[in-house]
């Protein structure tokens, strides 16, 4: 059997997280969602999940876990930032995607994801205006409304 087939058999799913594995409430307020989604933007790129959640982190430490934070600092301070958490293979195209998204956050929603929830009629069209965000895609989408799925139930009841 060709080597790159049984790579491919060989690897093991992404683990599936939540929230709370990180003490997050996501349901809380805008720090809480804020903080979920940075943290699922980075699940959703192609990188170990490990790396993500010690990147994240680092911007957790730091108190850039806003928006406005995120855009406060430059490019270049990203891009270190970025590695220090060891994503170096993707640490530019990251960095200009984050910032080009913080913009339309800020600029669409006031930076605030539960405005975009709570303007979402549904789950269905919360998740295209996620998707709408610069280098927010399917799997990020779905990895952040794990924890958005009770808020729709509770509007149901």
């Amino acid at each position: 059997m060709d080597r790159s087939i049984q790579k491919k058999r060989a690897r093991k799913p992404k683990p599936i997280h939540h929230a709370t594995d990180f003490n997050l409430d996501v349901l809380s307020g805008d720090d809480d969602m804020f903080r979920w989604f940075l943290l699922s933007y980075l699940f959703g790129k192609p990188i170990q999940s490990s790396v993500a959640a010690n990147t994240w982190r680092l911007f957790i430490e730091r108190q850039i876990d806003t928006p406005w934070a995120i855009l406060q600092m430059s490019p270049r301070g990203l891009v270190h930032l970025l590695d220090e958490g060891r994503y170096t293979r993707y640490d530019e195209v990251t960095a200009r995607s984050l910032r080009t998204c913080m913009e339309q956050l800020i600029r669409d929603y006031e930076g605030s994801l539960i405005l975009m929830l709570e303007s979402s009629e549904n789950e269905d069209e919360f998740s295209k205006r996620l998707q709408k965000l610069y280098g927010v895609g399917p799997k990020t989408a779905e990895i952040f409304m794990r924890e958005t799925q009770e808020y729709f139930a509770r509007r149901v009841e």
